[in-house]
């Protein structure tokens, strides 16, 4: 996969991805606050992939997704001025079959976002 990066102006960034634009921007007094942090969008990435895979899960066994919903949560470790931890809450459906409940769970486990903070990548930087 290729990002693209650009600069409209401001503290905005905007990335190409797959034909689609996403815009991120620093809150104030960085930014202009126009669009959601590069951080925040980090953070929504996972909340959202972990929420993908819920949400699959009960598609594939025809199980009502109204009322399904999932929370994510940080903690912020002051002293290292990063987060010690990130809390995620899933909301089942009324009527959501108990026999799937630590099946959920392990499909939720299976996000590609949280498995690359398990396992993180190699990081290379080029400047030319």
């Amino acid at each position: 996969m290729n990002v693209a990066v650009s600069f409209p102006g401001g503290a905005a960034v905007e990335a190409d991805v797959k034909g689609h634009r996403v815009r991120t921007d620093q809150p104030p007094p960085l930014g202009a606050g126009t669009a959601v942090s590069p951080f925040d969008l980090f953070l929504a990435s996972i909340a959202t992939c972990m929420g993908f895979y819920a949400l699959h899960f009960c598609q594939e066994r025809g199980i009502a997704t109204e009322g399904l919903g999932l929370s994510l949560e940080t903690v912020r470790d002051e002293t290292k001025k990063r987060l010690s931890t990130i809390r995620v809450a899933l909301r089942l459906p009324p009527g959501f079959p108990e026999k799937y409940a630590e099946a959920i769970r392990r499909a939720i486990d299976q996000c590609a976002v949280k498995k690359h903070m398990v396992e993180p990548p190699t990081f290379e930087l080029t400047i030319s």
